[in-house]
């Protein structure tokens, strides 16, 4: 095992940054410590630090410091943009309608559920092998006019790059909102919000060196959405309470240090993710790469390995020092493959054998080298085990 575990599930979470940190310490203590809803000068000191995370946020974003609204984070942010719009829809006397990819987080995918239970329509679009949304398949829902189409901009679980710009155009010309989950794109690849018009978007501060429970939803037109939360004033009333100041200085901050820093970390993490690749594939020479066909971000590398059990690699990866992640879920006592490996067409014995590894800001090229070795040994433990167990069956 190494001596110093390697972390590679930067696509779960990433450690809080140094400056990051520093600029929440003094919300946390000392005398910044005012309610920012508060008239006296305790509560405007306190609001100004909350004003110039909107302005870092928006101008990350290339949106104006009044589309932000802060939330508690991406889950909460991608259920106010589905929901919210379907809400507001019913309350102005018209039908609920959300579509999705099959390929979206749960987050997107049980609030669209959720309008379905509320007696709205729900409608899950279908991807190709690579993961890519089938744009014809778009075009027939927007036909019937859905009240949201919901997209992510890169894939959680694979990396791959949904065509965002032409998506969003399509949903304008049909006069539906689009909403787009930029979870793991933001920070990644090059996101303009003034070049792609997305009337919601979704970001997560603890994805990009912020802290955990804080994230935001760009909003447009707030007019479009109906609160999920009611007793406040703050935030126009589109996500009321009092916020979580020190949560909402990090994300500014992580969200101005991740634009600063963006061309030349997706260079270097491409570089890395090729390697990995190009590792891996030596090591293990019949795994498949996820969504290989597809334009795909360059921190995220989903490997199906087959013959494999996904869930046996990660414990034995994680025993070995290697910290990593996959798709799979246990339901109802059973192990089930990943839903977005599952709508891909991915057979069901590599989807099952599939993990996830995704890179981050500390990871170096000795890391990747490690990995791979570990990886190689442990597949080949996996793939023994896998056997005998068929044969005990």
């Amino acid at each position: 095992m190494s001596s110093t575990p390697i972390y590679l599930d930067h696509a779960a979470t990433t450690p809080v940054r140094p400056e990051v940190r520093e600029a929440m310490l003094p919300y946390l203590g000392g005398e910044l410590f005012g309610n920012p809803s508060s008239g006296h000068r305790f509560g405007r000191a306190v609001r100004a630090g909350i004003e110039q995370a909107r302005r870092e946020v928006a101008g990350a974003l290339d949106v104006g410091p009044e589309d932000v609204v802060f939330t508690s984070g991406g889950t909460e942010a991608d259920n106010l943009a589905v929901l919210g719009a379907c809400l507001r829809a019913r309350a102005l006397g018209r039908p609920m309608s959300a579509v999705a990819t099959a390929t979206e987080h749960k987050a997107v995918l049980a609030a669209a559920h959720e309008v379905k239970h509320l007696g709205g329509e729900e409608a899950l679009l279908p991807v190709d092998r690579d993961g890519l949304l089938d744009l014809a398949a778009l075009d027939a829902a927007l036909a019937w006019r859905p009240t949201v189409v919901s997209v992510m901009w890169v894939n959680n679980e694979t990396g791959v790059v949904q065509p965002v710009a032409e998506i969003a155009r399509r949903c304008a010309a049909a006069g539906t909102l689009f909403h787009s989950d930029l979870v793991q794109a933001f920070g990644k690849v090059p996101v303009s919000l003034a070049a792609v018009r997305a009337d919601l978007a979704t970001i997560s501060a603890h994805k990009i060196g912020g802290p955990k429970g804080v994230g935001a939803l760009i909003v447009r037109d707030r007019s479009a959405l109906e609160p999920l939360q009611h007793g406040g004033s703050q935030q126009h009333a589109v996500r009321p309470g009092t916020e979580n100041v020190a949560g909402i200085v990090g994300l500014g901050r992580a969200a101005s240090l991740v634009a600063a820093e963006l061309a030349d970390e997706q260079r270097r993490l491409t570089a890395l993710r090729d390697e990995l690749i190009a590792r891996a594939s030596e090591a293990v020479p019949d795994l498949r790469v996820s969504g290989a066909g597809a334009p795909r971000a360059p921190h995220i590398v989903n490997l199906q390995i087959p013959g494999a059990d996904g869930e046996s690699l990660l414990a034995q990866l994680d025993l070995a020092g290697v910290a990593a992640s996959g798709g799979s879920a246990c339901t109802t006592g059973s192990v089930e493959p990943s839903h977005v490996l599952t709508a891909m067409g991915i057979p069901r014995a590599h989807a099952l054998g599939a993990i996830r590894l995704s890179l981050g800001r500390e990871t170096r090229q000795v890391d990747i080298a490690f990995a791979v070795e570990v990886l190689r040994g442990v597949v080949q433990k996996s793939r023994r085990l896998t056997a005998q167990l068929g044969r005990a069956g």
